[in-house]
């Protein structure tokens, strides 16, 4: 199944907050991604719908195990990519940017390439 390139950002950013603070809420989701509240209400009835994720009482988010399949694979693909981009010389934090722009559309191929080169 598709997915489109803003949800796989939210997917990625509730694992990152997950990661970080052993939970995510939607206020920090929506200034990780600075988008406004709406958006996110929106994109997580979504991503509720497509079983992307789920909500508590306590509106904590949590992925299921889709969910956390394709936030693993995003939030992989952009640290390698942006490993890869610092590795040529280009600065962090707009390495940091383009991976994030590059890692919704790289090939496998592509990808895996980058991969090894990274860990040579």
């Amino acid at each position: 199944m598709k997915i489109h390139k803003s949800a796989e950002d939210y997917l990625e950013m509730i694992l990152m907050l997950q990661e970080r603070k052993g939970y995510a809420r939607s206020i920090d989701i929506a200034a990780g991604l600075s988008v406004s509240k709406p958006s996110v209400s929106f994109a997580m009835k979504q991503l509720r719908e497509n079983g992307y994720i789920t909500m508590d009482e306590g509106n904590v988010i949590r992925l299921t195990e889709q969910g956390q399949e394709i936030a693993s694979r995003v939030y992989r693909r952009h640290k390698t990519l942006t490993k890869f981009l610092v590795q040529i010389g280009v600065e962090e934090s707009q390495a940091r940017e383009d991976a994030c722009k590059i890692e919704h559309d790289i090939s496998s191929a592509t990808f895996e390439a980058i991969t090894r080169y990274t860990q040579e």
